[in-house]
Protein backbone atom coordinates (compact mmCIF):
# COMPACT_ATOMS: atom_id res chain seq x y z
CA UNK A 1 0.00 0.00 0.00
CA UNK A 2 1.44 3.64 -1.01
CA UNK A 3 -0.24 6.31 1.36
CA UNK A 4 -0.23 10.70 1.04
CA UNK A 5 -1.45 13.24 3.29
CA UNK A 6 -2.51 16.18 1.39
CA UNK A 7 -2.69 19.41 3.93
CA UNK A 8 -5.64 21.85 3.14
CA UNK A 9 -2.37 24.45 3.47
CA UNK A 10 -1.32 23.64 0.31
CA UNK A 11 -4.20 23.83 -1.96
CA UNK A 12 -4.23 27.03 -4.05
CA UNK A 13 -6.41 29.21 -3.50
CA UNK A 14 -8.30 32.30 -5.16
CA UNK A 15 -10.54 35.10 -3.93
CA UNK A 16 -12.87 37.01 -6.26
CA UNK A 17 -15.00 38.46 -3.67
CA UNK A 18 -17.54 37.03 -4.34
CA UNK A 19 -15.95 33.47 -4.73
CA UNK A 20 -13.68 32.17 -2.24
CA UNK A 21 -12.04 29.06 -3.78
CA UNK A 22 -9.61 26.06 -2.92
CA UNK A 23 -7.86 23.81 -5.46
CA UNK A 24 -7.07 20.14 -4.24
CA UNK A 25 -5.94 20.02 -8.22
CA UNK A 26 -4.45 22.99 -11.02
CA UNK A 27 -7.44 24.67 -11.77
CA UNK A 28 -8.25 27.64 -13.68
CA UNK A 29 -5.20 30.34 -13.02
CA UNK A 30 -3.70 27.67 -10.32
CA UNK A 31 -0.91 25.13 -11.69
CA UNK A 32 0.74 23.03 -9.98
CA UNK A 33 2.36 20.30 -11.81
CA UNK A 34 2.56 18.03 -8.95
CA UNK A 35 -1.18 17.86 -8.44
CA UNK A 36 -2.78 17.97 -11.33
CA UNK A 37 -4.83 14.82 -10.60
CA UNK A 38 -5.47 11.74 -8.78
CA UNK A 39 -6.08 8.60 -11.37
CA UNK A 40 -9.03 9.96 -13.50
CA UNK A 41 -10.11 12.34 -10.69
CA UNK A 42 -9.28 15.76 -11.96
CA UNK A 43 -11.35 18.47 -9.52
CA UNK A 44 -11.86 18.88 -6.32
CA UNK A 45 -12.85 22.76 -5.72
CA UNK A 46 -13.73 23.62 -2.36
CA UNK A 47 -16.09 27.15 -3.29
CA UNK A 48 -17.80 29.39 -0.82
CA UNK A 49 -20.21 31.84 -2.74
CA UNK A 50 -21.62 35.07 -1.74
CA UNK A 51 -25.07 35.66 -1.35
CA UNK A 52 -26.74 36.60 -4.90
CA UNK A 53 -23.78 35.02 -6.44
CA UNK A 54 -22.70 32.16 -8.44
CA UNK A 55 -21.78 30.60 -11.65
CA UNK A 56 -22.81 31.96 -14.68
CA UNK A 57 -24.08 30.11 -17.63
CA UNK A 58 -21.09 28.47 -19.29
CA UNK A 59 -20.25 25.17 -20.97
CA UNK A 60 -18.71 21.51 -20.30
CA UNK A 61 -17.89 18.43 -22.52
CA UNK A 62 -16.94 15.07 -21.78
CA UNK A 63 -16.97 15.14 -18.20
CA UNK A 64 -18.73 13.97 -15.13
CA UNK A 65 -19.28 16.57 -12.61
CA UNK A 66 -20.61 16.32 -8.85
CA UNK A 67 -21.70 18.60 -6.67
CA UNK A 68 -22.00 18.43 -3.62
CA UNK A 69 -23.60 21.54 -0.75
CA UNK A 70 -21.91 21.87 2.37
CA UNK A 71 -23.76 24.43 3.64
CA UNK A 72 -26.93 26.38 2.04
CA UNK A 73 -28.07 25.59 -1.40
CA UNK A 74 -27.39 26.20 -5.24
CA UNK A 75 -29.76 26.50 -7.76
CA UNK A 76 -28.83 24.49 -11.26
CA UNK A 77 -29.61 25.21 -14.57
CA UNK A 78 -29.06 24.25 -18.01
CA UNK A 79 -29.57 23.46 -21.82
CA UNK A 80 -31.61 20.82 -21.28
CA UNK A 81 -34.10 22.40 -19.59
CA UNK A 82 -33.44 21.04 -15.56
CA UNK A 83 -33.88 23.51 -12.77
CA UNK A 84 -33.40 22.33 -9.08
CA UNK A 85 -31.99 23.36 -5.82
CA UNK A 86 -29.69 21.38 -4.00
CA UNK A 87 -28.71 20.92 -0.37
CA UNK A 88 -26.55 19.76 1.98
CA UNK A 89 -27.25 16.18 2.30
CA UNK A 90 -28.19 15.86 -1.64
CA UNK A 91 -26.04 15.41 -4.49
CA UNK A 92 -26.13 16.16 -8.13
CA UNK A 93 -24.35 14.60 -10.86
CA UNK A 94 -24.24 15.88 -14.74
CA UNK A 95 -22.60 13.97 -17.44
CA UNK A 96 -21.92 16.80 -20.01
CA UNK A 97 -20.81 14.42 -23.21
CA UNK A 98 -21.68 16.14 -26.28
CA UNK A 99 -21.89 19.15 -24.95
CA UNK A 100 -24.21 21.10 -22.29
CA UNK A 101 -24.48 25.14 -21.00
CA UNK A 102 -25.49 25.24 -16.80
CA UNK A 103 -25.28 27.81 -14.30
CA UNK A 104 -24.88 26.50 -10.79
CA UNK A 105 -26.20 30.36 -8.37
CA UNK A 106 -26.65 30.41 -4.18
CA UNK A 107 -29.71 29.79 -4.04
CA UNK A 108 -29.86 32.82 -1.43
CA UNK A 109 -29.71 36.21 -1.92
CA UNK A 110 -27.69 36.64 1.29
CA UNK A 111 -26.25 33.99 2.94
CA UNK A 112 -23.13 32.47 1.84
CA UNK A 113 -23.33 28.85 0.12
CA UNK A 114 -20.82 26.24 0.43
CA UNK A 115 -19.90 23.80 -1.65
CA UNK A 116 -17.39 21.10 -3.57
CA UNK A 117 -17.27 20.37 -7.13
CA UNK A 118 -15.83 17.46 -8.62
CA UNK A 119 -14.68 16.22 -11.94
CA UNK A 120 -13.85 13.19 -13.13
CA UNK A 121 -12.82 11.89 -16.77
CA UNK A 122 -15.40 9.40 -18.17
CA UNK A 123 -14.59 6.11 -19.73
CA UNK A 124 -17.25 6.75 -22.13
CA UNK A 125 -17.11 9.96 -24.30
CA UNK A 126 -19.83 12.01 -26.32
CA UNK A 127 -22.42 10.46 -24.38
CA UNK A 128 -25.77 12.08 -24.64
CA UNK A 129 -26.15 14.54 -21.58
CA UNK A 130 -27.64 13.88 -18.77
CA UNK A 131 -28.28 15.46 -15.15
CA UNK A 132 -29.57 13.64 -11.94
CA UNK A 133 -29.86 14.49 -8.35
CA UNK A 134 -31.03 12.87 -5.40
CA UNK A 135 -31.01 13.33 -1.19
CA UNK A 136 -29.51 11.15 1.48
CA UNK A 137 -30.35 10.76 5.00
CA UNK A 138 -26.80 11.03 6.17
CA UNK A 139 -27.94 12.41 9.91
CA UNK A 140 -30.21 8.88 9.90
CA UNK A 141 -27.17 6.78 8.87
CA UNK A 142 -24.84 8.35 10.89
CA UNK A 143 -21.49 6.18 11.52
CA UNK A 144 -21.82 4.49 8.37
CA UNK A 145 -20.41 5.60 5.13
CA UNK A 146 -23.36 6.14 2.29
CA UNK A 147 -22.69 5.45 -1.47
CA UNK A 148 -24.06 8.28 -3.08
CA UNK A 149 -22.16 8.13 -6.82
CA UNK A 150 -21.65 4.64 -8.44
CA UNK A 151 -20.67 3.25 -11.70
CA UNK A 152 -23.32 3.35 -14.86
CA UNK A 153 -22.91 -0.60 -15.46
CA UNK A 154 -22.36 -1.16 -11.34
CA UNK A 155 -25.17 0.32 -9.62
CA UNK A 156 -28.09 -0.95 -7.03
CA UNK A 157 -30.40 1.84 -7.84
CA UNK A 158 -30.09 3.70 -4.49
CA UNK A 159 -27.07 6.08 -5.32
CA UNK A 160 -27.04 8.14 -8.45
CA UNK A 161 -24.52 6.98 -11.27
CA UNK A 162 -22.05 8.17 -13.51
CA UNK A 163 -20.07 6.93 -16.58
CA UNK A 164 -16.80 5.78 -15.25
CA UNK A 165 -15.63 2.79 -12.32
CA UNK A 166 -15.77 5.77 -9.83
CA UNK A 167 -17.23 5.36 -6.41
CA UNK A 168 -18.13 8.51 -3.88
CA UNK A 169 -19.31 7.84 -0.34
CA UNK A 170 -20.19 10.41 2.43
CA UNK A 171 -20.66 9.74 5.97
CA UNK A 172 -21.51 11.68 9.36
CA UNK A 173 -19.33 10.08 12.07
CA UNK A 174 -19.74 10.36 15.97
CA UNK A 175 -15.99 10.45 17.85
CA UNK A 176 -14.95 6.90 18.82
CA UNK A 177 -16.22 5.74 15.71
CA UNK A 178 -13.89 2.88 13.82
CA UNK A 179 -14.51 1.65 10.36
CA UNK A 180 -12.92 0.04 7.45
CA UNK A 181 -12.72 1.21 3.84
CA UNK A 182 -12.67 -1.59 1.00
CA UNK A 183 -11.56 -0.95 -2.18
CA UNK A 184 -14.70 -1.94 -4.66
CA UNK A 185 -12.60 -2.48 -7.40
CA UNK A 186 -9.13 -4.02 -7.75
CA UNK A 187 -6.52 -1.14 -8.93
CA UNK A 188 -8.65 1.77 -8.14
CA UNK A 189 -7.32 4.33 -5.57
CA UNK A 190 -9.05 5.89 -2.55
CA UNK A 191 -8.83 9.93 -2.14
CA UNK A 192 -10.60 10.78 0.93
CA UNK A 193 -11.42 14.15 1.86
CA UNK A 194 -12.27 15.16 5.22
CA UNK A 195 -14.60 17.77 5.10
CA UNK A 196 -14.77 18.35 8.82
CA UNK A 197 -13.54 16.50 11.86
CA UNK A 198 -10.43 13.99 12.77
CA UNK A 199 -9.24 11.23 12.20
CA UNK A 200 -7.15 8.38 11.93
CA UNK A 201 -5.27 6.34 9.28
CA UNK A 202 -2.08 4.22 9.62
CA UNK A 203 -1.24 6.36 12.82
CA UNK A 204 -1.21 9.65 10.75
CA UNK A 205 -3.56 12.27 11.91
CA UNK A 206 -6.21 14.18 9.25
CA UNK A 207 -7.48 17.56 10.02
CA UNK A 208 -10.69 19.34 8.72
CA UNK A 209 -9.89 19.91 5.01
CA UNK A 210 -7.26 17.69 5.17
CA UNK A 211 -7.28 14.74 2.29
CA UNK A 212 -5.30 11.23 2.03
CA UNK A 213 -4.43 9.30 -0.67
CA UNK A 214 -3.97 5.24 -1.24
CA UNK A 215 -3.08 3.46 -3.82
CA UNK A 216 -1.97 -1.01 -4.34
CA UNK A 217 -4.32 -1.66 -1.34
CA UNK A 218 -7.56 -4.19 -0.32
CA UNK A 219 -8.74 -2.13 2.73
CA UNK A 220 -7.97 0.54 5.20
CA UNK A 221 -8.73 0.93 8.93
CA UNK A 222 -10.23 4.74 9.68
CA UNK A 223 -10.28 5.87 13.58
CA UNK A 224 -12.36 8.86 13.93
CA UNK A 225 -11.08 10.99 16.53
CA UNK A 226 -13.90 14.16 16.85
CA UNK A 227 -17.32 14.07 15.03
CA UNK A 228 -16.14 14.14 11.35
CA UNK A 229 -18.38 14.42 7.63
CA UNK A 230 -16.29 11.98 5.47
CA UNK A 231 -16.03 11.98 2.00
CA UNK A 232 -14.21 9.28 0.29
CA UNK A 233 -13.97 8.88 -3.25
CA UNK A 234 -12.47 5.67 -5.26
CA UNK A 235 -11.32 6.01 -8.76
CA UNK A 236 -9.24 3.91 -11.14
CA UNK A 237 -5.44 5.36 -11.61
CA UNK A 238 -5.56 4.72 -15.06
CA UNK A 239 -7.34 5.77 -18.67
CA UNK A 240 -8.61 2.48 -20.08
Amino acid sequence: MKTRIFPKSQRGTADYGWLKANFSFSFGNYHNPQMVQFGMLRVLNDDTIAGGMGFGTHPHDNMEIVTIPLEGGLTHRDSMGNQATVRFGEVQVMSAGTGIQHSEMNASQTDIAKTLQIWIFPEKEDVKPRYDQKGFNLENNRNSLITVVSPHDNNDGNALWIYQQAFMHLGVFDAGTTFNYDVRIKDNGMYLFLIEGQIEINGETINERDAFGAIEFDSIAITVNAPSKILIMEVPMKFN
